[in-house]
């Protein structure tokens, strides 16, 4: 017995250790060009002719502004699910909507895309839209953005964001994406390819979250959009091409602390009663009919001040405006002649300056002949 026992835990410490992976070996299909992974193929009711074997049902609830709406819309929603053998029922008592199997069902995964559909239609969406989520190649995303923010006001202006000027922001990412985006109070439904909704949540939590706007993200998708075109970048990085935006803090003007009041151990003064006041004035002592005599005459001053102010604004209107006082022709000519007298004295004594100046500039020198010295020739021209 003792040598059986020896021989199992040498057996036991000759095993192989496990290792992780050891089943990962290549296929033959894994580097096949001419399979394509990301293609969804159209179910075939034939793959499950036995139908499903249990009911599956989900429910939803809907706003009660929903409700006008969706009885209107409910048989084109009913036919088209009747089509993939789904039961649908539309409840205004609870404010719900359900969906289930039936025997008829032969998608397995039908039944989530039911589930999908009364989720989109809950949100806002329209039922024509909200039917081709039916579609294999169709997925949905609810995105909640309501629980993102605290405060309601910078909320409203981030959603505005993403929204923008008559909706211009919401239709580019659209058009970039590929994608159906309804923004609707605290969440945003995107109806699209996988692709496309992974970012569609990006840009919107981003935008929420104030980490970008939604713009810088529009210029993004525009530039890698031709970058697809170029079939010699298709394994390359694009990290280089794509611009990189830095976020800026914008200084905000700083609020002014107001000064806190010194704690005392002392109340604060007493504040004088009507009686006291009444004590100081003198008026405590008077009798009623004085009190009211008192009061009466206050009253008529305050009438006569506004009786006469009024008075003032009412005359106002018919003071007639200060007319402008015109210069008569005769003054205006007097005037003229005037100037022009004047610069005739200013003209004379200008030329009885300049007259004097050049006297006083005369050298006598020059007029003085000198013995010995012969007066100088003048140089002629043709030197």
């Amino acid at each position: 017995m003792e040598a059986d026992g020896a021989e199992n835990t040498d057996i036991s410490n000759t095993k192989k250790p496990k290792h992780k992976g050891k089943h990962d070996k290549p296929k033959p299909w894994d580097e096949d060009p001419n399979i394509d992974r990301w293609k969804i193929e159209k179910f075939d009711p034939s793959w499950n002719q036995g139908g499903m074997l249990d009911v599956s049902s989900f429910s939803t609830l809907f706003p009660k502004y929903r409700e006008k709406y969706l009885t209107d819309a409910w048989p084109m929603v009913k036919s088209a699910l009747k089509e993939f053998g789904i039961d649908c029922e539309l409840n205004k008592n609870e404010g719900s909507m359900t969906v289930k199997t039936t025997i008829k069902t032969r998608d397995p995964y039908i039944i989530v895309k039911a589930r999908d559909l009364i989720k989109l239609l809950s949100r806002s969406v329209p039922a024509p839209q909200a039917i081709k989520i039916l579609n294999d190649d169709m997925s949905c995303d609810i995105i909640k953005i309501g629980n993102m923010i605290r405060n309601k006001e910078r909320f409203v202006k981030r959603r505005q964001n993403l929204v923008g000027p008559n909706s211009s922001t919401l239709k580019a990412l659209e058009l970039l994406t590929g994608c159906y985006i309804l923004v609707q109070g605290n969440t945003v439904a995107a109806m699209g390819s996988f692709k496309g909704l992974k970012q569609v949540r990006r840009i919107v939590e981003d935008c929420i979250q104030n980490k970008m706007h939604p713009v810088y993200h529009i210029k993004i998708l525009m530039m890698k959009k031709e970058l697809e075109k170029d079939p010699a970048l298709k394994n390359e990085n694009w990290d280089r091409f794509l611009p990189k935006y830095k976020k800026k803090t914008v200084k905000q003007k700083k609020v002014k602390s107001k000064k806190k009041k010194q704690d005392t151990p002392f109340p604060p003064p007493q504040q004088p009663s009507m009686e006291d006041i009444q004590l100081e004035t003198g008026e405590y002592f008077l009798s009623d009919k004085r009190k009211q005599a008192k009061k009466w005459h206050e009253k008529q001053e305050k009438q006569l001040e506004k009786t006469t102010e009024n008075k003032r604004k009412r005359e106002a209107a018919f003071v007639p405006p200060k007319e402008l006082i015109k210069e008569d022709p005769s003054t205006y000519a007097d005037n003229n002649n005037d100037v022009a007298a004047m610069a005739m004295s200013l003209k004379k004594k200008s030329k009885e300056f300049g007259k004097q100046k050049s006297f006083e500039n005369v050298n006598p020198e020059d007029y003085i002949a000198t013995s010995g010295e012969q007066p100088r020739k003048k140089k002629s021209k043709r030197d």
